[in-house]
């Protein structure tokens, strides 16, 4: 990252906006999918699975490109509670997209189901790991519905309210 860097890369912008309706789809998918005992849930089911595994490579694909090519500076006006905000929203973004996908892979292995692609089981068989998990798999997606929420009414108030460029920085990548 260069100090004069204003805007995302190309690649950090394209790999944001193929993953935010992928999340969002996600979040509401797991909510249809423990929703209904229709045929739907099967279905439901198969997209869930490979996407999950799809996002995980994703983010990690992400991380490696925040960690070469960094991101832009926040706006010097503002505040400090803010800059720590902004900050820490982003390391929960980025732990919750790595643990979501890695906590459903655990808990499929834990309950002996199969898995997507063929992938190796990174859990023991276990019916009490596989309930915990499942649990911290929900209340996970509860976090990371809500801390995508904060993350859009963020990005509303610098596009809209400061007008600082931040949102544009990722929107069209300039400032």
């Amino acid at each position: 990252m260069t100090p004069t860097q204003t805007h995302f890369s190309p690649l950090a912008r394209l790999l944001h906006w193929t993953m935010a309706p992928l999340i969002v789809a996600m979040l509401f998918i797991g909510i249809g999918m423990v929703a209904t005992v229709s045929h739907a849930h099967t279905t439901l089911i198969a997209i869930h699975k490979p996407l999950g595994i799809a996002l995980l490579l994703l983010v990690v694909l992400r991380v490696g490109v925040r960690l070469v090519r960094g991101s832009p500076p926040l706006p010097d006006d503002m505040a400090t509670p803010q800059r720590i905000a902004a900050k820490a929203s982003h390391l929960v973004l980025y732990t919750l997209m790595a643990a979501m996908p890695l906590i459903g892979w655990a808990m499929l292995s834990a309950a002996g189901y199969p898995l997507p692609l063929h992938l190796p089981p990174i859990a023991p068989h276990n019916v009490v790991l596989f309930a915990t998990l499942r649990a911290l798999h929900t209340w996970l997606a509860f976090a990371l519905f809500a801390t995508v929420l904060l993350h859009l009414a963020a990005a509303l108030f610098h596009g809209l309210i400061r007008r600082d460029g931040v949102f544009s920085s990722m929107a069209r990548g300039g400032r």
